[in-house]
């Protein structure tokens, strides 16, 4: 029996979760949330961190109703991130290590996910499409590792949703991406988008630019923000699609992962195709 508590903030979020034999005990998070029409920087999302760090560990600790004597190791996130949040809890991880005398381990940010999504999904060896904020890559596993198939050449498609709420003056809380996705769901008419995929990869930034560049005039020709929404969404997961049933069919798949945190889906039975649907 193994209890470990890990430590991640990688980014805006901030998180302390204690899993028990692959059960979790208990997962509380803090969000850095911005104005809408902002990011959020390194610096600041550092002091986030500091200023929470402490209830979030108490808490996590509490609701698992456990104490630091029973824990068996202490995990972080060691990157890839945002450099100065990782290091603020990196340096939490590493003090509660020595103060508890617990064993401590640095922890990939990309394989840590893609486990989590494994464990919690009960997937044997998915085809996994990893997209957030920061990544876009669809990896399998091969000869005793993971392999990038397929990536972004250029923006993450989660940086590409975040960079376009703040073109729409949308909310950060909970968070942009899931605001655009509210919109969307509203949106009927399809603005015609550039389509970027080269190969195995894809390019978000130019679908970006092309949105901003005209965003004014699509709304004299009566788009609304809903529409384009929809329009954006409806085109760069298309791309994904294409790309990840690309990868399915090479590894002779039929389970995909999809982890975009802290969301984990598993399709299984997937038949793969290899012709992308342009209708």
């Amino acid at each position: 029996m193994v209890i470990a508590l890990g430590l991640e903030g990688s980014a805006n979020k901030l998180g302390v979760g204690i899993i028990k034999d692959g059960i979790v005990l208990s997962n509380p998070r803090k969000t850095y949330i911005t104005p809408p029409g902002e990011g959020f920087m390194p610096k600041e999302t550092a002091q986030h961190h500091r200023r929470h760090i402490l209830e979030v560990l108490k808490l996590a600790l509490d609701q698992a109703k456990i104490s630091p004597q029973d824990l068996d190791v202490i995990c972080y996130t060691k990157g890839p991130g945002m450099g100065a949040p990782l290091a603020t809890v990196a340096i939490v991880a590493r003090t509660i290590a020595q103060l508890w005398n617990k064993p401590i381990l640095g922890v990939n940010h990309c394989i840590g996910h893609i486990e989590m999504g494994r464990l919690i999904t009960g997937a044997k060896n998915p085809t996994v499409l990893y997209v957030s904020g920061g990544n876009t890559q669809i990896i399998a596993y091969a000869r005793k590792r993971y392999r990038i198939f397929g990536e972004t050449i250029d923006i993450a498609i989660g940086n590409c949703l975040d960079r376009f709420a703040r073109i729409l003056k949308l909310s950060n809380d909970p968070s942009p991406g899931y605001n655009v996705e509210q919109l969307a769901k509203i949106g009927s008419k399809y603005v015609p988008l550039p389509y970027c995929v080269k190969g195995m990869d894809v390019s978000f930034s130019g679908i970006l630019s092309y949105l901003e560049e005209r965003s004014d005039a699509l709304l004299i020709q009566g788009f609304t923000p809903e529409d384009m929404c929809f329009s954006l969404q409806e085109t760069i997961f298309a791309m994904l699609v294409e790309t990840t049933e690309r990868a399915l069919a090479h590894c002779n798949s039929n389970e995909v992962l999809i982890e975009n945190k802290p969301i984990f889906s598993r399709w299984s039975g997937v038949q793969p195709t290899s012709a992308r649907n342009d209708g």
